[in-house]
């Protein structure tokens, strides 16, 4: 329990919004870790520091020896600005840095970052760099090179794989010089939540040298505690630990990557002792259940198979029916059957338990048959109706497909299933036409975030880039702009419960389940860490 003068050393951390979290976490309605990671979003970063209530001792490891790691086949050429698949993301996490880093345990920590804030309206961000750091060429960090990075990642020119995440928050010009070590951003509506943008939460976002020309493969130029040693297209990478780094040494001498083809050599080659560390997926992890060699490390995520229902064409234009096809799902029978107890449960709306403003208080959607019946009834359809779910042949989502095809046949709803190759099923989307977008009924996968922002905004905003549903809803849109400006959690909590209770309302998308993301190791290694977004931290690990 927190002693009342712990209490009151928090309280004195900050002003007003500080003081709110400290009150929802002295009445038992804001869990510790929410607590800090709350103060990291305010910019206090010092907290974690200052005060033993957040601290815990660190066993002392062991340095030396190489960390062998297995990763799927990169995409495309490997490059911050344009990544976008989980092996590429692997490899520059290795050199790469952020402002910040967003941790899966204790939220927002500064890297490159050390203070940031917003003014009054939350519309213009002011951060200060960390002084002393170097690119593994020898150059000093300065503001200008991240304005350029950010400049970078926001011009459509570019290629930008962040172009979608940044669409409304911040364009070109926003990202501004103060002086060598301060960086202002003026955004283009307010957002309390805006230092998750620059974190590792948008994974292009890397801190690049202001004269980048799109040659990453030829150095892998970064800030990070390792550096370039080698790299072979279609085979792998190796790096080596960067002696100048501005923090604490890396602990092993080197990394090894090797790139697979196919998850079950990677599993292969982690039984035989040639790899430490590799992804997880179901299949991987019943090879390994119950054998002490090895070990499945798992962090809670806002990861989830989105279905979308297009709102614009029948017969998804009546919320009815929409509402009816999401009260056919029993959500607790797909957590524990398809995704093995590891996930928790979701209310069709991207506002995860994990994130403190989710508003708790809205009521949890359930299966009923015979309320989905009603529905269809009175939507002029008892009888049920035909449709096609289109999705990606990719994790475990053609499974979740027949399951929602299963539940629904309960109601007299007869879905057929077109599940596509993932590059096929995406097609033109960066054009804005391809089967994800264009579909009536679809299941896309959607990463981690540290926040709701980037799911509220890209995949429900009327303008939004990834807005499968067609949803456009003036009153959501007016609802979004009350969430951005929302600056402590109790105004942030009763912005999100309206939009939570409209979308309940609405369902322009079923979201049954939010994902755990998990890696598997060998149990001689200790200190691996990762972020829900494919980030792989290497620095601490030892061997044991």
């Amino acid at each position: 329990m927190t002693k009342r003068s712990d209490i009151d050393l928090l309280r004195n951390q900050s002003g007003d919004i500080w003081n709110v979290a400290v009150d929802e976490y002295a009445q038992g309605f804001l869990k510790r870790r929410d607590l800090l990671k709350y103060a990291a979003l305010l910019g206090l970063t010092g907290l974690a520091a200052s005060q033993g209530l957040f601290t815990s001792g660190a066993r002392a490891a062991n340095s030396g020896g190489t960390v062998r790691v297995g990763l799927g086949q990169p995409t495309k050429a490997i490059d911050p600005v344009t990544v976008t698949d989980p092996a590429s993301i692997g490899v520059i996490s290795q050199v790469g840095e952020y402002l910040i880093l967003d941790d899966p345990k204790d939220g927002l920590q500064p890297k490159l970052a050390l203070s940031w804030e917003a003014d009054e309206t939350a519309r213009r961000w002011t951060f200060k760099l960390r002084p002393g750091v170097k690119f593994h060429d020898g150059r000093a960090v300065t503001a200008k090179d991240v304005v350029a990075t950010f400049e970078r990642l926001v011009d459509p020119a570019t290629g930008s794989g962040a172009l979608s995440a940044y669409k409304g928050i911040l364009s070109k010009g926003g990202a501004k010089l103060v002086d060598d070590e301060t960086v202002a951003f003026d955004l283009d509506q307010p957002n309390s939540n805006f230092p998750f943008y620059v974190s590792s939460d948008v994974f292009n976002a890397v801190i690049l040298p202001a004269d980048y020309a799109g040659d990453f493969e030829k150095t892998f130029i970064g800030t990070g505690p390792f550096k370039f040693d080698s790299f072979r297209p279609k085979q792998g990478a190796s790096f080596v630990r960067n002696a100048d780094y501005w923090g604490d040494k890396a602990l092993p001498d080197r990394v090894e990557i090797k790139f697979f083809d196919d998850e079950q050599a990677q599993v292969l080659a982690l039984q035989a002792g040639q790899l430490d560390v590799i992804p997880s997926t179901t299949r991987l992890e019943l090879a390994i259940e119950g054998n002490p060699n090895f070990k499945l490390l798992s962090v809670q995520a806002s990861s989830h198979d989105q279905v979308h229902l297009r709102t614009d064409q029948a017969p998804f234009t009546d919320k009815r029916v929409r509402r009816a096809l999401a009260l056919t799902i029993d959500r607790e029978a797909v957590v524990k059957g398809l995704l093995k107890g590891r996930a928790i449960v979701g209310n069709d709306t991207p506002f995860a338990p994990i994130f403190p403003s989710a508003d708790p208080a809205v009521p949890q959607r359930k299966q009923d048959i015979e309320e989905a019946k009603r529905l269809l009834g009175e939507a002029g359809v008892p009888n049920g109706f035909q449709v096609t779910l289109t999705t990606e042949r990719a994790y475990d989502i053609p499974d979740y497909a027949v399951i929602i095809q299963n539940f629904a046949k309960k109601a007299g709803i007869d879905i057929k299933l077109n599940v596509l190759p993932q590059d096929a099923y995406y097609g033109s989307a960066t054009f804005g036409s391809s089967p994800w977008l264009d579909s009536n009924l679809g299941i896309t996968d959607f990463g981690h975030r540290g926040t709701p922002d980037i799911f509220l905004n890209a995949t429900l905003k009327s303008s939004g880039a990834w807005n499968a549903a067609h949803f456009n809803n003036p009153d959501y849109d007016a609802l979004l702009i009350d969430y951005g400006k929302a600056r402590d959690l109790k105004a942030q909590r009763l912005a999100a419960g309206k939009i939570q209770a409209l979308l309940l309302d609405e369902t322009p998308l079923i979201i049954g389940y939010f994902s755990q993301y998990s890696r598997i190791v060998s149990s001689k290694v200790e200190g691996v860490r990762f972020t829900a977004i494919s980030h792989l931290l290497l620095d601490k690990v030892s061997f044991v």
